[in-house]
């Protein structure tokens, strides 16, 4: 269980990684938002390509092949970046991303089912709970070595432009590929169990599902908000009058924030929405969480007991709010989208601290979107089926390729504050989802099958 959970830190921590170096890469190979942003889109259009065929591999290997398959792509394709970087190619360097995003699709895929069967089945929803919080940790720490590693110590307000240099990218790559190989020669040795893998499904039953092809674009519309986002905060926040005008290196950190918001909401929502009964037990373990929320804001903040408190304010306020949804994954879903919408055009429209806090504790709501939405999406589906409607709605997580070039090109014609015109839109339709479109219509049944009514409606 060690190992695997490592497993969910190393993507978790991969993936906002990679997230974020795309306005650093920016600086180093001196580009257009659109041309860095196609970072973004270079890592998450594997999940178009491979998310469906990573089942077959995973199918036909092994689980624990699978992991060992993945985690060497990402360790070759991290020591890619080497040569990529030494000849300044930024095609190489996309290539590279490409290669790595292929690793960490294999590893989602093959790691996800294989914790659920680690264990008694009773138990299986205690296991992806701790395995999510290290994926959670991983995506808080990974802006901050960015910051450690990346960008340079002391870095004026305005100065941006060709502050970090290509070779500057090198060692962290460096980093996650020799620590990565070593995972993956440990997991190749140790003995983990075989699971089953027998069973048929049919791709055209679960396409049948209407609630399930509209959560599907749910989950398009919420990782290509929320990966959007996370590209555009540093870039946005240092620019004098808009985000506040402040460092770099705290823009960077403010983005490690950003996906904190996430870990922080993840926590809240693991507790309101669990089968504890008892109201005093919850509020004990909330406060827990607020505590530790106002923790993460004064380290990740350059111990600011001011930002810190700010942080822990919207923390309380994201759990307050979700206690509204009632327990129901539906009504807390539309609320947070409705507030993730509203938060977006506030920064739109204000400048200062308000666009910065605004726009960085968008991640606060963004936390439980994707297991509500997958939830509300295989809901009412045949067993058979989960795993075919998983893979179906894992393809759209290929919305994390396209929705930041979308708004790489508004940046680039009406300046990156009205970029997040785009996440709005997409939030506009989670709340659409979360009201209409998850709601479950009966499965049509042949006519031949369908009981006789005294009301002709079926």
């Amino acid at each position: 269980m060690i190992f695997i959970s490592m497993i969910f830190f190393i993507f978790g921590f991969v993936t906002t990684f990679i997230i974020t170096l795309s306005d650093p890469v920016r600086e180093a190979f001196n580009l257009s938002y659109t041309q860095a942003f196609l970072v973004n889109f270079a890592f998450f259009i594997t999940y178009a390509v491979f998310s469906i065929p990573s089942g077959t591999v995973v199918k036909k290997f092994g689980y624990k092949n699978s992991i060992v398959f993945g985690l060497i792509l990402i360790a070759v394709a991290s020591f890619l970046f080497f040569p990529a970087i030494q000849i300044e190619s930024y095609i190489f360097f996309l290539g590279a991303i490409f290669i790595l995003a292929l690793g960490v699709v294999l590893l989602q895929t093959a790691a996800n089912p294989y914790v659920t069967e680690l264990g008694p089945p009773e138990t299986s929803s205690g296991r992806l709970n701790l395995t999510q919080s290290l994926n959670s940790i991983a995506t808080w720490l990974a802006p901050l070595l960015i910051v450690f590693l990346i960008i340079p110590a002391a870095v004026d307000v305005g100065e941006i432009a060709g502050v970090v240099q290509p070779g500057d990218l090198v060692l962290p790559f460096m980093l996650i590929g020799g620590i990565v190989l070593i995972i993956g020669i440990a997991v190749k040795m140790i003995k983990l169990p075989e699971m089953s893998q027998e069973g048929i499904g049919n791709f055209s039953s679960a396409f049948k599902y209407r609630h399930m092809l509209l959560g599907a674009v749910g989950i398009f519309c919420y990782v290509g908000a929320e990966v959007g986002i996370g590209t555009a905060i540093s870039s946005y926040i240092v620019e004098p009058g808009l985000g506040g005008g402040i460092s770099r290196e705290l823009a960077i950190k403010f983005v490690g924030l950003y996906w904190a918001g996430a870990m922080i909401g993840r926590l809240f929502g693991a507790i309101s929405l669990s089968d504890v009964k008892n109201a005093g037990k919850k509020h004990a373990m909330a406060l827990g969480v607020m505590a530790w929320a106002f923790i993460v804001g004064f380290v990740t903040l350059d111990f600011s007991v001011n930002m810190a408190l700010i942080f822990f304010g919207f923390a309380v306020a994201n759990y307050l709010l979700m206690q509204l949804g009632t327990g129901k994954a539906n009504k807390v879903l539309a609320i947070f989208a409705f507030m993730a919408a509203t938060l977006a055009v506030t920064s739109m429209f204000t400048s200062g601290q308000i666009a910065l806090w605004t726009i960085v504790t968008i991640g606060l709501f963004n936390s439980v979107m994707f297991p509500n939405i997958f939830s509300l999406a295989v809901k009412g589906l045949d067993r058979s089926e989960v795993s075919l409607a998983s893979g179906i709605i894992n393809t759209l997580i290929i919305g994390g390729a396209l929705v930041p070039v979308i708004m790489g090109a508004v940046a680039d014609i009406y300046g990156i504050q009205y970029s997040f015109i785009v996440p709005v839109i997409c939030y506009l339709y989670i709340l659409f989802y979360a009201l209409i479109g998850s709601n479950v219509k009966p499965k049509v049944e042949p006519a031949s099958q369908q009981p006789t009514t005294t009301t002709g409606a079926v």
